[in-house]
């Protein structure tokens, strides 16, 4: 398919025909939350386990005799109801992981990227040059071109060291390169911008 290259002037850059095995398939829901799920289960972090009476370095001597001293017959330090102790019925140590086939995950990623396009949120720019690399200059930029409240842009590469400077105050932008591309980022923003760079990786990352 055929699609409108722009610039960051918001002026015509020309045509670009996208894969159409890459940028023209079906989404699917199921699909696509399958690999979302996938990417935040493997984004938690492990839980910590807490110490319990066997892992705490106290003595282990009996500090008092077993009648006669007017207390409860305790047999060390260690016990929860002491200072010190071990956590009673704490929690376990635990690691959250998923897997998820390759194919799977790649089909995901062409179906996010799909879904951009139908829903008419995809552009195309043709370069991310903002001059001296400023903040005001960028956001008049973005005006003109309409990104909506949020947009994830995705570079070649290398990130595009001006945009990168311009754009790291604004709350509504996103940048990453083109290896980083996933379906969770791509989802979540309302418009997704790609530069012709990020095309070309894109497309010879699925068909390599």
């Amino acid at each position: 398919m055929k699609v409108s290259v722009q610039t960051l002037d918001a002026q015509a850059g020309g045509d670009l025909e996208l894969n159409d095995a890459v940028f023209g398939v079906e989404p699917r829901a199921d699909i696509l939350h399958r690999v979302v799920t996938w990417q935040l289960v493997n984004r938690r972090a492990s839980a910590r386990a807490t110490r319990e009476r066997s892992d705490v370095n106290r003595t282990g001597k009996k500090f008092g005799r077993q009648k006669g001293g007017g207390t409860a017959r305790h047999g060390d330090r260690r016990a929860p109801i002491f200072i010190g102790g071990g956590k009673a019925h704490g929690a376990r140590a635990r690691e959250f992981s998923a897997s998820l086939n390759k194919k799977v995950r790649a089909l995901g990623l062409k179906m996010a990227l799909s879904s951009k396009v139908q829903s008419g949120n995809l552009v195309i720019l043709d370069n991310l040059d903002v001059a001296e690399g400023k903040t005001k200059v960028l956001r008049e930029k973005l005006g003109q071109l309409g990104f909506g409240k949020t947009a994830l842009v995705i570079d070649g590469d290398a990130l595009n060291v001006s945009f990168a400077r311009a754009s790291s105050n604004l709350g509504s932008i996103n940048l990453l390169p083109a290896v980083g591309a996933n379906v969770y980022d791509i989802m979540r923003h309302e418009t997704l911008v790609l530069t012709r760079a990020a095309v070309e990786k894109l497309e010879a990352r699925f068909n390599g």
